[in-house]
């Protein structure tokens, strides 16, 4: 036998040999769990969430009539225990449109009513739009099984035309057709910017 096979021979012996120590001393210095330990919840978060029937990560999802299919997620919601409505915090809805389009909202707080179908979002209201606009308004009343959104207070937006400010917006699909318009009231101003794409 020549010196590389008495190699191989010991090699066969000894690595096993060893896998077998690193395995048994694994098991050996490994803590033991305590399956009845209680789950790690500070009692007072427990506490909270008890009393503001408090649901992490909800999602709700739904079609309007015309068939856009509407989706609203949240990091929180909880029960207003003023008027029993549901508050969400760091809510975001979409909605992709039959037409092909998508609107995308994002809001630090969300007042959800779905026995009134009706949606209120509020601080830092982010819109976005498959075709390029962007607006920013400080509040959104929005129906939740319909396309009928609408911002009554100042609008900033930019857009493939342009910036702009208005002091009202109305997203709403016309009657009879599947045509969804992004509408601007109340004091309209643009300021055209033909290098914006």
């Amino acid at each position: 036998m020549d010196r590389y096979s008495r190699m191989v021979a010991w090699l066969k012996v000894l690595l096993p040999l060893m896998a077998l120590v690193l395995l048994s001393t694994l098991f050996l210095l490994s803590r033991t769990v305590d399956p009845t330990a209680s789950i790690p919840f500070a009692e007072a978060e427990i506490q909270e969430r008890v009393r503001d029937q408090q649901i992490t990560g909800p999602f709700f999802s739904g079609s309007t009539p015309s068939g856009d299919q509407i989706s609203f997620s949240a990091g929180k919601m909880s029960t207003d225990p003023n008027n029993g409505s549901t508050i969400a915090n760091d809510l975001s809805a979409q909605i992709d449109l039959a037409s092909g389009s998508r609107i995308v909202f994002f809001a630090d707080v969300g007042s959800i009513d779905i026995g009134s179908d009706t949606s209120v979002l509020s601080g830092n209201v982010l819109i976005t739009t498959s075709n390029g606009y962007r607006v920013n308004s400080d509040r959104l009343v929005s129906a939740m099984t319909s396309l009928d959104i609408e911002s009554p207070e100042t609008v900033t937006a930019v857009g493939p035309i342009g910036n702009l400010t208005a002091g009202s917006m109305k997203i709403t699909t016309v009657e009879n057709t599947k045509n969804t318009h992004l509408i601007f009231k109340n004091g309209v101003n643009l300021i055209y910017d033909p290098k914006i794409k």
